[in-house]
């Protein structure tokens, strides 16, 4: 069984030919072409690039110049970033009843829950229908609307309101009101994870998800709150609250003194009964993530004495080693949730219920400004059609 040959122009599958064949139905679709994505790429040796930029040119950029290169595409000028990061003060306000709501939403459930639940109160009570509009109010939005939903779930108090002289992260950092942490370091640290999260390409699940129900001309609000559902499974932005759990428990076993030795150890007999690594391994990388890098980078040279970083300098290179001997492991290396958590919780931020919900912080960024370019800009306008895959019959026929 077999479907007609395809085609593909773009980059990296140019003059590439494709037949589906049986063998590789149900199989999530990977690596199928389905359309194009104009915000990033994910090149297997280089890493991620946002509009044609690699990712560690962009890690010491302030957040308004990277939200900028991603929503526009193309670098700002230092006159448009001024008048941008205006612009953004000026829509970064949710309204009082939008945080009303949310301070009614039920605290049982995981924080992913409530922020599905608060883009559609957004979009509900703040909603333009326009989707550029949309995206952009949303991103403006986002540092107000996600540390509402922090410091009600973990009952912290009122959220403080964003203030016009604040840039991006620096408000976020002020506005969430975590206990006894030096907001200056966490900022530096929310800045840099924030940006290496921005966007992934178009496939993954939360971006793909996002542009399926958009597809069906669901408002921004209603597509991005899929997106964050989809966001939040352990496949996707959940393993960075895992690969920290995992961190945890290894340290807790071994102990302080651990050593490469005890740590090959314990990942061959985690392998052999569990067989998954938390936080190696990627789609599309066959290198070390660099954002995992940059993160490693920050580690070693702020936290080199916290144990939980010695732990996960040791899983970096064990874990990379170990892994290299199975034979059918083709990215052996880690990935950025390898060390993500790790870093948040020695800058003073140790309350992994929240990690996703930063991942959605800046995620939201690339899949909103993608839903944009579907639905407003390709095919010279007219948008892309409504996502309609083929499923084969597989079943008695009477």
């Amino acid at each position: 069984m077999c479907c007609p040959p395809l085609k593909v122009k773009g980059y990296g599958l140019e003059k590439v030919l494709f037949q589906i064949t049986e063998d590789q139905l149900e199989t999530g679709m990977r690596g199928y072409p389905v359309g194009y994505c104009t915000t990033s790429f994910v090149d297997p040796m280089r890493g991620l690039f946002y509009a044609g930029k690699g990712i560690g040119e962009l890690a010491d950029w302030e957040p308004e110049q990277v939200l900028h290169l991603v929503y526009y595409g193309r670098e700002g000028s230092v006159g448009e970033i001024s008048a941008f990061k205006e612009e953004l003060g000026k829509r970064a306000h949710c309204s009082k009843a939008v945080v009303r709501y949310i301070e009614e939403l039920p605290r049982q459930g995981h924080p992913m829950k409530l922020f599905s639940a608060a883009l559609l109160i957004l979009g509900m009570l703040e909603g333009k229908g326009n989707y550029r509009e949309d995206a952009l109010n949303l991103i403006a939005k986002l540092p107000h609307l996600v540390a509402a939903i922090i410091n009600h779930h973990a009952g912290w108090g009122e959220t403080p309101l964003p203030e016009l002289s604040k840039g991006y992260m620096e408000n976020f950092t002020h506005m969430v009101q975590v206990p006894h942490a030096d907001k200056k370091i966490l900022g530096e640290v929310f800045r840099l994870f924030n940006i290496l999260h921005y966007d992934h390409g178009g496939g993954n699940l939360s971006a793909f998800v996002g542009k399926a129900v958009a597809s069906g001309l669901e408002d921004l609000y209603g597509a991005m709150s899929a997106s964050m559902s989809a966001l939040s499974g352990p496949r996707h932005g959940k393993a960075n609250q895992d690969c920290l759990t995992f961190a945890k428990m290894l340290l807790e076993e071994l102990g302080t003194d651990a050593n490469d030795d005890a740590v090959e150890s314990f990942i061959l007999r985690w392998l052999n009964t569990r067989g998954l690594l938390f936080g190696f391994g990627h789609a599309v990388l066959r290198q070390e993530d660099i954002r995992a890098t940059l993160l490693y980078d920050f580690a070693i040279e702020h936290y080199s004495d916290h144990p939980l970083v010695k732990i996960a300098l040791m899983l970096r290179e064990v874990g990379t080693k170990v892994l290299k001997e199975q034979s059918k492991i083709s990215n052996p290396y880690p990935n950025v949730d390898a060390i993500s958590g790790t870093v948040l919780t020695a800058a003073g931020f140790p309350y992994p219920e929240y990690y996703t919900l930063l991942f959605g912080l800046s995620r939201s960024v690339g899949i909103a400004t993608q839903i944009v370019y579907e639905r407003s800009e390709a095919r010279a306008g007219r948008g892309t059609p409504i996502v309609r895959p083929r499923y084969i019959y597989k079943g008695k026929v009477l």
